[in-house]
């Protein structure tokens, strides 16, 4: 196993999160249920909830995207 620096361990969970955002505004996937798409969208604001409450572990990066989908 790899072992990663701190400051690539917190660029790893940004993007993950990002992730998170991105599928989020790309909205529901045709070819997904509404049942599905409805977990989907509890399951990654409560992923984006977490990293937000990690506080000072992103010192400098930009959580504005976090904060603004789970509004």
């Amino acid at each position: 196993m790899i072992e990663l620096t701190f400051e690539q361990e917190v660029q790893r969970s940004y993007d993950a999160a990002m992730d998170s955002v991105n599928l989020l505004n790309a909205g529901k996937p045709e070819d997904m249920t509404d049942e599905d798409w409805v977990d989907t969208v509890k399951r990654n604001k409560e992923h984006l909830k977490i990293q937000i409450a990690k506080g000072d572990y992103y010192a400098g990066y930009d959580l504005t995207p976090f904060e603004q989908i789970i509004e």
